[in-house]
């Protein structure tokens, strides 16, 4: 049977204490060396992720075995830096990030518009950050993020308690369907409703779609609804670049109304596009082409 995701985040409270400890009173750089040796355990010991990203890099991005098991690590590393990066963006050490952009004229109009519009990216970079980013060009305080990610409670609450307050809020997917009726609210406001385009849950309905030579499956609500809600979609990525440095993407969908195939397409594309310039920070570890880990 394929690994399938679960919703849930791996590490304890008194790790995430003593990481942050560190980050908070030594800098950047050594909760960076720090996070090598704890890169390395999971590189070592975390086998179901390993092999499914291995195949990603291998048979997916044509990478040597070499190469991919060489990214395995890379790709481990990378994720540990983006989630440092979310928590010294929120707490000290925002203003010395720097940020740029390409299609943030984009976002521009949807929020001279005020009648909402929907956001797609992926579990692709750093998008947690864009509130931040956002917050800097914008005034605005209406980031809606619809999520099914079950973050254990205590972790949560202690990260709670720690970051800055932002402009985002959550709109958890609910088995009765009445996050539909939060999503629609706020559009009403003139809201911005992010969706995670790449990722479900087992027992949720998908779309099939090809995806870097190959199909694969997407959760899709987050395509049925940008298609059947008349307000403008984007596609957008937040990548982190060199050293503390973020890009924003952001593109424009074109697919039409109640063609949530096409939409899908759209995306696929986009992140086919995002991943040959970050092959690294696409952070899916578990069997995303379905069985496919027995071929």
């Amino acid at each position: 049977m394929a690994t399938e995701w679960e919703g849930k985040s791996k590490g304890t409270v008194l790790g995430y204490k003593l990481y942050i400890f560190f980050l908070n009173t030594f800098g950047l750089g050594i909760a960076y060396f720090i996070l090598r040796f704890v890169v390395f355990y999971y590189f070592l010991f975390s086998y179901k992720s390993s092999r499914s990203i291995f195949y990603y890099f291998n048979r997916r991005l044509r990478f040597t075995k070499l190469k991919s098991i060489a990214a395995i690590y890379k790709s481990y590393y990378m994720l540990g830096k983006v989630l440092t990066d979310r928590v010294a963006i929120s707490t000290n050490f925002r203003e010395q990030y720097r940020y740029t952009h390409d299609g943030i004229e984009h976002i521009d109009d949807l929020l001279k518009q005020n009648k909402g519009g929907i956001l797609i990216s992926g579990h692709i970079g750093n998008f947690e950050v864009s509130h931040y980013f956002l917050e800097n060009r914008y005034s605005i305080s209406k980031i809606f993020m619809v999520t099914t990610h079950a973050e254990h409670e205590n972790i949560k609450e202690y990260m709670d308690g720690i970051v800055a307050k932002s402009s985002m809020e959550f709109i958890v997917v609910r088995e009765d369907m009445s996050h539909i009726f939060e999503i629609h609210s706020a559009l009403g406001q003139g809201g911005l409703v992010v969706f995670t385009g790449d990722r479900y849950l087992p027992g949720t309905k998908t779309l099939k779609q090809e995806f870097l030579g190959t199909e694969a499956e997407f959760p899709l609500g987050p395509y049925l609804l940008a298609t059947r809600l008349k307000v403008p979609v984007l596609f957008v990525y937040v990548l982190k670049g060199p050293k503390k440095e973020y890009h924003l993407y952001a593109k424009k969908a074109i697919a039409k109304a109640r063609d949530p195939q096409s939409l899908l397409k759209e995306f696929t594309q986009s992140m086919e596009w995002v991943l040959e310039k970050y092959p690294y920070q696409w952070f899916n570890y578990f069997d995303f082409w379905k069985d496919s880990l027995k071929k």
